[in-house]
This record gives structure tokens, C-alpha cells and sequence, in this order.
């Protein structure tokens, strides 16, 4: 009969390990020389069937085959980012140092709600986020949080926005306690911030439509009349919301001008640059986030361009101080309520009490692997999505839906006599056949009621070659 205790022998973790470092680096190096399929695709019955909840009550005799063999499997079944056609999703094909740091984050344990729980993960987190802050030039005395995904992220910053613009006392009183709240956001935002008004009790309301431009930006000329349509309507508008890098189209609002009229208004200003902020890493490109350093409030994923695996989102306050307000509550058995506020107990200004060592990750690779390797990233990205569009835009088969403005290019194949009824239904077939294939892993969405493919360059070993295949194989498809 095995005691608890002996799960934890170290020569048996120490013989496992080794075997998985070298099952994952294998995996490594066959996705990143194309070999196999991006997505093993499988329908979910499959896998229902094939890891089935039938649990032994004894252990194995041979843990280490049994587990070796389980984690094999799971490794081949799964979805496989580093394989170079991978062009789906905003979600990176993380660093195999970060995977390290992941596989000792989860090792040691260590919860931040508090300091003692996380020493050197909360002091990493500090530095981090005060890193962050100053690529984006935001002012010193910024700081902020990290937090599990941009949907907490954009949550957590309209949480502080409240609770400095709303006029009353939301946390206590709730959202009845004064007028009706609103924010301004663009009509191509991102749902997690319609989800994080309704969340906060809003309603439908919570959000007021900005409408964009030919290349889906916002248009800064409609900020009065949408200011003004909120107020008829009998809300308070508290904030502005502008995109760094949609999910849609990649696109970067006029941060500038947002910040102008938020200044002119004194409503809070928001960006939601959980794609498009790591472009402030680029020499090339970081004048599409000017204006940035201006706003009250930024998310920036990690998780994307910035290799790392996911969830890893920052949330940074102009004035550092601000992420204090998201969550004016206190816990007597964490905090032993201390009328102060200090920043190393980080679940006062978390959605997260127990959380991750999230800062583990970014700091180590930052600190061994340099800064520079994460501007080549975003900068190779950007370049090659320029080039793929210009490749898009030269054949006469297919059609560009706007030119880039960060690594996504949105596109469809349009092969000649067909009504665009027909050819919406051809880019969902074209994108399914290749995805249940494997060849490549892109996805779809839909732009003024038109249906085009979407691919995020966001891999670094993806080539100009590799997207000359994914043409082929579209033509070879239909």
C-alpha cells in the first residue's frame, strides 16, 4: 500500500523529469522543422473516449512508464503552437525558457496574496511592471498588476475607472447607488469589455458604440456625438476605451486624439493594448502607440507578443496608486487590517488571491535572453505581415480586407464567378478543410457582414515561404 508521501520521491520525479525535457525538446525541434501536423485534429468524442475518468485505486507498478506514456500522448494529441504554420489565434509559441520557469512556478507553489507567500515572485513583479511602464513612457510613480488574461486585465482597470470617475461609492453602495455608468468604446472592441460592464451590473447600457473608420479604427470625430447619446440616454460616461491592436483586425486607434478629448472631458482613458502594446518594444514601429504614455490605464498581454505562455497581463496605472482602487475590500486573516496600503501584498489589487508566479517567467527570460530578442519579435512580425499583404495584394486570386497595421492580415480567396454569398461560404470551407487536415491553423472572422480568413504571424520561425504555401494549399483546397 503506497503512502501519500512516497509520490513525492525525488529520484522518480529527478528520472521523470529528465524523460519529459527530452520528449518536449524532441517535440520542439520536429514541429519547428515543419514535420507533422499543426492541429491532430480529432472531434471531442475522441479524446472523451480516449482519456476516460477510470482511476486505479492503487498506483502502477511502473509510474514511470505509465506517466511517461500519458504525458506523450497528450503532448501528440494537443494543439502545437511552435510548428511554424501555426497562424491562428493571438497566443504565442512560448519561449522554452518561460516553459521552464513555468514548470518551477508550479513546483515551488508559491501563492501572492500576500508577501510572505511569494517573496521573489512579488519583488520580480514590481520590477517587471515598472519596467513595462517606462517602454510605454508612461511618467515615474506608474505601476500597476499582473493578472490571469486581458479579460481581467480590462476588468480590473474599469473597476479603478470607476471608482475614480464614478462620483459615488460603487463598491459599498453598488451600482444603484448614483446615475447609470457608461463607458466609450469602439464598435470592434474586444466582448471582455461588454462582459466587464455587465459584471460590474451596467447592464446593456454599461457600453456606448463609437463608430470606426474604412480601416476599423475608431473615429475620433464621433467621440462628441457618442459623448452626448450616452448623456440623452441617461448615463454617466466615465471613461474612453481605445484599441492597441484589435482582436478583429489588428487595427491601432488615434490613442492621441482619445487622449485629447478624455483630457477635455475628464474622463478616464483606457487602452486596451492587450495585442498591440508590445509594439512599443519596436524601434520600426512604435509610433502607432503614441499617446499610450498618456492614458490613466493600459493591458498588455505577455502572453502574445511577447512569447510568453499564457496567462500572463499587465495592468498599468499612470498613477501607480490606482490599482489600489479596483478592490477596496478587506480580508482581516490576510491583511490583519493595516490602514495602509503596501504594494507587496498584491491581492489588494488583484482579481487573484492565490496567483501564479506570473513574473517568474518574463523577468528570467528578460534578464538572461536580453530585450532585444522581443523587439526583433514584434518588429520580424509586423515586417513579414507587410510582406504577406503585398503578396495578397499581387495575386489576382485573392483579396486583402485592409492593409496591417500589426502582425494580423485578413484575407479571403476569390476565385472568379462567384456571388459574395458563395464566396463567404467558400472561406469557411477553405479554413476547416486545412485546420481538420493539419497543414495549417488559421481562423476566420467577419467584417462588414463579409466572412475572411485571419492569420496572426506571431510564431518567429514563420516564413515568407511558409505563406506562399498557405496560398497554394487555399487554391489546391478550393
Amino acid at each position: 500500500m503506497q503512502r501519500p508521501m512516497d509520490a513525492y520521491d525525488s529520484e522518480t520525479f529527478r528520472r521523470l523529469g529528465h524523460h519529459l525535457v527530452d520528449t518536449l525538446a524532441d517535440h520542439l525541434a520536429r514541429t519547428t522543422r515543419r514535420e507533422g501536423p499543426v492541429l491532430p485534429w480529432a472531434p471531442p468524442e475522441t479524446h472523451i473516449a480516449g482519456f476516460p475518468a477510470e482511476f486505479p485505486e492503487e498506483p502502477s507498478a511502473d509510474v514511470l512508464g505509465q506517466a511517461s506514456a500519458l504525458l506523450s500522448r497528450v503532448v501528440d494529441a494537443s494543439h502545437h503552437l511552435h510548428h511554424p504554420r501555426y497562424v491562428g489565434h493571438q497566443v504565442s509559441s512560448p519561449l522554452p525558457l518561460a516553459a521552464l520557469c513555468d514548470f518551477i512556478s508550479s513546483f515551488l507553489n508559491n501563492g501572492m496574496a500576500v508577501y510572505e507567500m511569494g517573496p521573489v515572485a512579488t519583488a520580480m513583479e514590481h520590477n517587471v511592471l515598472g519596467w513595462m511602464a517606462r517602454v510605454l513612457g508612461m511618467p515615474e510613480g506608474a505601476g500597476g498588476v499582473l493578472t490571469s488574461g486581458g479579460s481581467a486585465g480590462n476588468l480590473t482597470a474599469l473597476l479603478a475607472a470607476r471608482q475614480a470617475k464614478a462620483g459615488f461609492d460603487a463598491w459599498n453602495g453598488g451600482a444603484s447607488a448614483g446615475p447609470p455608468l457608461t463607458v466609450l468604446v469602439p464598435e470592434t472592441a474586444h466582448y471582455c469589455l461588454a462582459r466587464a460592464t455587465r459584471v460590474m451590473g451596467w447592464g446593456a447600457g454599461g457600453v456606448t458604440p463609437v463608430p470606426v473608420d474604412a480601416h476599423y479604427r475608431l473615429r475620433p470625430e464621433s467621440l462628441e456625438e457618442a459623448l452626448a447619446s450616452a448623456r440623452r440616454a441617461g448615463r454617466h460616461p466615465i471613461a474612453v476605451v481605445a484599441s492597441a491592436g484589435s482582436t478583429s483586425t489588428g487595427a491601432f486607434d488615434p490613442l492621441e486624439a482619445v487622449a485629447d478629448f478624455c483630457e477635455k472631458h475628464a474622463l478616464w482613458f483606457h487602452v486596451d493594448g492587450a495585442h498591440g502594446a508590445s509594439t512599443a518594444l519596436s524601434p520600426r514601429y512604435r509610433h502607432q502607440v503614441k499617446g499610450i504614455e498618456r492614458a490613466d490605464s493600459v493591458v498588455w498581454d505577455a502572453h502574445k507578443m511577447m512569447l510568453m505562455p499564457a496567462l500572463i497581463t499587465a495592468v498599468l496605472f499612470r498613477e501607480g496608486q490606482r490599482s489600489f482602487e479596483a478592490f477596496a475590500q478587506e480580508a482581516s486573516y490576510l491583511f490583519h487590517g493595516e490602514a495602509h496600503r503596501p504594494w507587496n501584498d498584491v491581492a489588494l489589487r488583484t482579481l487573484e488571491c492565490t496567483k501564479e508566479m506570473m513574473a517568474l517567467k518574463l523577468y528570467t527570460c528578460l534578464k538572461v535572453l536580453g530585450t532585444r530578442v522581443f523587439a526583433d519579435a514584434v518588429t520580424g512580425s509586423f515586417d513579414l505581415a507587410r510582406r504577406f499583404a503585398e503578396r495578397l495584394t499581387a495575386a489576382g486570386d485573392f483579396e486583402l480586407a485592409l492593409w496591417p497595421d500589426c502582425n494580423i492580415v485578413c484575407f479571403r480567396h476569390t476565385p472568379r464567378g462567384l456571388s459574395e454569398t458563395e464566396l463567404d461560404a467558400l472561406q469557411v470551407r477553405l479554413r476547416d478543410t486545412l485546420v481538420t487536415r493539419g497543414d495549417f491553423y488559421l481562423v476566420r472572422t467577419t467584417l462588414a457582414g463579409r466572412v475572411w480568413l485571419r492569420t496572426t504571424l506571431i510564431n518567429p520561425h514563420t516564413t515568407d515561404a511558409d505563406l506562399e504555401s498557405l496560398l497554394e494549399a487555399l487554391r489546391r483546397a478550393a
